[in-house]
C-alpha cells in the first residue's frame, strides 16, 4: 500500500468522527490507568459497569489503598482476571505514592514498571492522558493493519513500528482510536462489513464481502 493510500483511509476514518476518544470512562489519568488496567481480555462496557461503582468510592492510589485488595476485589469481581488485576493495581498504587507522588508518570519507561501495565497499556496511556503520538496495538488494530494491507506484521510490535513508520504526521495523534473504532465495529474479525465501510475501496483484503 503507497503512502497516497494511506493518507486517504485516514482522511476518510477522520471524516466519519473528528474527534475520537477511548470507550473507557475516566476522569483523571490514574482512573485512566486502573481502567486500562482492568480492561485486560474484558470489553469496555464491562470495565465501566465496573468502575461506575470503583471510582465514587476510590479513584486515587491513596484511596484505592485503604480499600485494600479485598475491598478492590469486590469492586471489580465482575471483570476477568480480577483477582490478579487488584492485586496488581494495589501494587502499582504503592509504586505510584512512594515514587511518583501519586501522580500517573508520563514516560514509557516509568509505566512499564507498574505491574499490570506492558507496552500496549503503556502506549493507550501517553496517547490518551498525555496526548503523545503512540500506537498501542490491540487485537483490531492488528487485525485492520494485516487485513487492509495498512501496515502488516507477524506481532503486534511489528506492526506498531510500521504504522508508526507509515501514519502521516498530521494522523498519528488519533490513528489508534480510528483504526480501534474501525476494528471494533466495521472490520470485524468474523464477517467485516465490507459492503458498509467507508475505505473498501482502498483495503487489499482479499476476501471482501461487498
Amino acid at each position: 500500500m503507497n503512502n497516497a493510500k494511506r493518507a486517504e483511509i485516514f482522511r476518510r476514518l477522520r471524516a466519519i468522527d473528528p474527534h475520537p476518544s477511548t470507550e473507557l470512562e475516566y476522569s483523571t489519568p490514574f482512573e485512566l490507568l486502573v481502567a486500562v488496567v482492568l480492561s485486560a481480555q474484558a470489553t469496555d462496557k464491562g470495565v465501566n459497569q465496573a468502575t461506575r461503582r470503583l471510582f465514587p468510592a476510590a479513584n486515587t492510589p491513596q484511596r484505592i489503598l485503604a480499600l485494600g485488595e479485598e475491598g478492590l476485589r469486590d469492586h471489580v469481581k465482575t471483570i476477568g482476571l480480577y483477582q490478579s488485576k487488584a492485586r496488581h493495581i494495589i501494587q502499582a498504587c504503592r509504586i505510584l505514592i512512594d515514587e511518583h507522588g501519586g501522580e500517573v508518570p508520563a514516560t514509557r519507561e516509568a509505566l512499564e514498571k507498574l505491574p499490570g501495565v506492558g507496552r500496549k497499556t503503556a502506549n493507550v496511556i501517553l496517547n490518551v492522558a498525555f496526548g503523545q503520538p503512540t500506537m498501542a496495538v490491540d487485537t483490531h488494530i492488528f487485525r485492520v493493519s494485516n487485513r487492509t494491507g495498512l501496515a502488516p506484521g507477524k506481532t503486534p510490535l511489528e506492526v506498531e513500528k510500521k504504522l508508526l513508520k507509515c501514519v502521516p504526521a498530521e494522523f498519528m495523534q488519533h490513528a489508534h482510536h480510528w483504526l480501534i473504532l474501525h476494528g471494533r465495529y466495521t472490520c470485524v474479525a468474523r464477517k467485516p462489513k465490507c459492503g458498509e465501510c467507508a475505505i473498501a475501496d482502498l483495503c487489499d483484503y482479499k476476501g471482501k464481502n461487498v
